[in-house]
């Protein structure tokens, strides 16, 4: 069984109701630095909503009936041998009030019924805590039969592990489903890579991811919430190559030093990357075949979830299956990667 656990998916309203689309324009926080703009595409003439940070740099693209074309999404499955799909809705989890969440929680809730032998579905609640949050996220689970829950690796300028979400993800560890970190386009401090777009919009989105992930495993988080599990996109911000320095390797020097310099917290860490955290490839002919490689090695393919964007980039779908017969592991490796571990997770049947 193949699972692809990051289907771009949208409300097929989004667009059509113009009440709605408005709405979650006005959300965006322009005030903050962000600028949303709608406008058409000129080759296709369809409506889009580009996203950017500063103004000028585009970071998020979200294009008229490509996300919300149900039939689309099942056809490109078919077409490259998926069996089921994880959907989420691609942007707007830093924004979205509980009054939307709720319509597009209903919204993707009624898409999986309609498609259960295909598809399963994350929700959305604003991370605040309060008790009508807290009863969306259990209606979620229990009443809606979603999955997970997806959050952005920040919200503004606070990433997870700050204390003001704790009464939310204490809602999420009592409810024992995954947490699906999204990637938002540039970390908290980002100035320095708005220049230039692919260090915008490839390495900000893994220094976001990075530096969110580094916070939970060092802030204690998951000693509180043992139940939570993590499974951040970009391979955690490509987290493979610092996860001997930044962690794991770090045990105290076996000659004389004159100080330690060094938390040495490796054993702990190890822990969190065994029990609470997975990892998310997002798409995989981007990386580069030596690239993956080396993260199924260094993560261990247990913890890899494959995954496609589609149809962010169609290619990364229609042939990113074929892309991961590429890679020099096992078929023991590639069956975990490609909808073993997923399956788990999330308890999907067959």
């Amino acid at each position: 069984m193949i699972v692809d656990d990051n289907l771009h998916w949208y409300p097929d309203y989004f667009f059509s109701d113009e009440s709605f689309l408005h709405a979650v324009m006005r959300l965006v926080p322009r005030g903050y630095g962000e600028y949303a703009e709608l406008s058409t595409v000129p080759e296709t003439g369809k409506r889009q909503i580009v996203i950017s940070k500063p103004k000028g740099h585009q970071n998020l693209n979200m294009i008229e009936g490509t996300n919300s074309d149900v039939k689309d999404l099942l056809n490109a499955m078919d077409s490259t041998g998926v069996d089921k799909a994880i959907l989420r809705v691609p942007i707007w989890e830093e924004w979205l009030t509980l009054d939307l969440c709720k319509r597009i929680n209903d919204s993707m809730a009624e898409c999986v019924r309609e498609h259960s032998d295909r598809f399963l579905g994350l929700a959305m609640v604003p991370p605040w805590g309060d008790e009508e949050c807290l009863n969306e996220l259990e209606r979620c689970v229990k009443d809606l039969g979603l999955c997970g829950f997806e959050m952005p690796a920040h919200y503004g300028k606070l990433y997870l592990d700050e204390e003001v979400f704790r009464p939310h993800l204490k809602k999420i560890n009592e409810l024992n489903v995954p947490i699906m970190v999204h990637h938002t386009p540039l970390p908290v401090d980002y100035y320095s890579l708005t220049s230039y777009t692919n260090l915008r919009r490839f390495y900000g989105r893994c220094a976001d991811q990075m530096t969110n992930l580094g916070r939970i495993l060092f802030s204690g988080l998951l000693d509180e919430f043992p139940n939570l599990k993590f499974v951040p996109t970009m391979l955690g911000g490509c987290f493979f190559a610092y996860a001997d320095i930044l962690a794991l390797s770090r045990r105290k020097s076996t000659v004389r030093e004159n100080i330690e310099r060094f938390d040495l917290i490796a054993d702990k860490v190890r822990g969190y990357l065994e029990r609470n955290i997975y990892f998310d490839i997002t798409h995989a002919p981007p990386w580069g075949e030596a690239q993956l490689e080396c993260a199924v090695k260094v993560l261990g393919a247990d913890h890899i979830l494959w995954g496609s964007s589609y149809p962010l980039v169609r290619e990364w779908m229609l042939k990113g299956v074929e892309y991961m017969d590429t890679l020099d592991i096992s078929d023991k490796e590639r069956s975990l990667i490609m909808g073993e571990n997923a399956a788990g997770l999330f308890n999907i049947k067959a």
